[in-house]
């Protein structure tokens, strides 16, 4: 009877990969757990699966640049890590999965401590700081990109992302009905995140009157962002989208920003991307050596947040429309590819080792 315990959060990219192995994980484990925080995204997340238990503890988030409550950290990590030992004991997994973020910290130290091996997994093209912290924890660390997996050397394995199953099986035919497309015009899906991007969006309102005379276009704006005043035919907004899997199927370009799970997702399903990273200073910088990757690659076009403005969104949108062929032959190999097969036969494999 074998036991897992799956842990990550602070965003969504935390816990989505997690949710992908979920339905593959009950194929080899009876027991399924989920440490998180006590009110993070992941436990919101995590209540639409009551097969999963999901155990709360102490957590804390290093706030970058000088802040007091830093100061804390040392405490309700110490904290986390006694409440994690003492669930551990009590669950006696046979391997944990870290997905990263603050709370893999003290579940994976808890798990050295107690002996139990730990596979993690890493979306972005460096290392986040918690996977940095957790590292010597592991046994192996699944990496989203293969540079990142050859610089960890024997610890870093390339696996791609975990991918939801359903993002294969859209039904374009039904989004095309709930946005009112009536043409064969291509179509655009503009994301930026759960939470939308203002600055995109505010270029995509500007830019949407003169998009639309060639294109259709799907307009995730994120909650409380809907421009109300904007009515055009061949345009659809929304603040976020369920089954979204059928827009991912009818859309023929994407342009979004560069958050790896998203980034990756698009890979798989051969999606010609223009990738607007969050810039450095709202973030880690990480999403921009993510679509700098990509660029490289041949996967995406890529559009700084300092260079954009609406002449500078169409004209790569229209850049991205004439590469878009290319890119998807440069895509080609991973088309399809599913990094959830990846990363549980790297867990299955760590089991069996013991």
């Amino acid at each position: 009877m074998k036991t897992i315990v799956l842990c990550g959060g602070g965003t969504a990219g935390h816990v989505m990969p997690n949710i992908a192995l979920l339905k593959h994980l009950k194929q080899h484990f009876k027991n399924i757990y989920y440490i998180g925080s006590v009110n993070g995204i992941e436990k919101e997340i995590l209540s639409e699966y009551p097969e999963v238990k999901y155990y709360a503890i102490t957590t804390v988030k290093l706030i970058r640049g000088f802040n007091l409550k830093n100061l804390l950290i040392p405490f309700k990590l110490l904290k986390g890590f006694n409440e994690c030992k003492k669930i551990l004991k009590e669950l006696k997994p046979n391997i944990i999965f870290s997905k990263g973020g603050y709370v893999s910290v003290p579940v994976t130290f808890a798990a050295k401590k107690l002996k139990i091996p730990v596979v993690a997994h890493e979306s972005d093209f460096n290392l986040g700081l918690a996977n940095k912290l957790i590292l010597k924890n592991c046994t192996k660390m699944c990496c989203s990109f293969e540079e990142t997996a050859k610089s960890l050397n024997e610890k870093g394995v390339f696996t791609l992302s975990p991918v939801r199953d359903s993002l294969f099986y859209g039904n374009k035919e039904k989004a095309k009905l709930a946005c009112g497309f009536n043409n064969s015009n291509k179509t655009i899906l503009v994301i930026g995140g759960s939470l939308g991007a203002k600055a995109i969006n505010e270029c995509v309102f500007k830019i949407a009157p003169e998009l639309t005379k060639n294109f259709n276009v799907i307009h995730v704006v994120g909650k409380g962002n809907l421009n109300k005043n904007l009515k055009l035919k061949n345009y659809y907004q929304i603040e976020f989208l369920s089954s979204i899997e059928n827009y991912f199927a009818l859309s023929d370009l994407v342009v979004s920003r560069a958050g790896s799970n998203a980034i990756n997702e698009f890979l798989v399903l051969n999606k010609p991307m223009l990738l607007i990273p969050l810039p450095k200073g709202t973030s880690r910088g990480d999403q921009i050596l993510n679509a700098q990757n990509f660029k490289e690659h041949g996967f995406a076009e890529v559009l700084l947040q300092e260079n954009l403005n609406e002449q500078s969104l169409l004209k790569n949108i229209n850049l991205l429309n004439q590469n878009a062929n290319l890119i998807k032959q440069k895509q080609a190999k991973f088309k399809g590819k599913n990094g959830t097969e990846n990363v549980l036969k790297v867990i299955l494999d760590n089991v069996k080792k013991q």
